[in-house]
């Protein structure tokens, strides 16, 4: 049941991401183009996911275990530290010249367009580098 419940959730999310657009890299560009022809539909797509989002968020806190059993692992860290504006900005600069981020990305990747295939390997690539040079920071 949690690998189903796995699956549909992330196919929602898939879909979403794709009939709001954010798997265009085109318009999420033209999101963040302040100075020419801003879009701001994206603005408006994340304001709403970040609403629907609350009373979940706000109902998971206070639970030791989710709807299915399994044990409640939400984010603790609360400080902003070196890592984590770093990672942000590394996120953003990313985002802003790709037009992509991981989940859009990953949707698209049915397209087959070389861009976006281009784009995962990289992510992946990027990511496999962090996890060996910070394995290797903290020994």
């Amino acid at each position: 049941m949690l690998k189903l419940s796995a699956f549909v959730s992330g196919l929602v999310f898939g879909l979403g991401l794709l009939l709001a657009g954010m798997a265009n890299p085109l318009k999420v560009q033209a999101f963040l183009d302040l100075a020419g022809q801003w879009d701001p539909s994206l603005a408006l797509v994340m304001a709403s996911a970040m609403g629907v989002a609350l009373l979940p968020f706000t109902w998971a806190r206070q639970q030791q275990r989710s709807v299915l059993g399994a044990p409640m692992q939400l984010p603790v860290k609360r400080e902003i530290d070196r890592r984590l504006v770093l990672g942000s900005l590394l996120f953003g600069v990313g985002w802003g010249v790709a037009g992509f981020c991981p989940g859009p990305a990953l949707a698209s990747l049915l397209t087959g367009h070389w861009q976006v295939v281009l784009f995962c390997a990289a992510m992946l690539a990027g990511m496999l580098l962090f996890e060996r040079l910070d394995r290797q920071l903290n020994r």
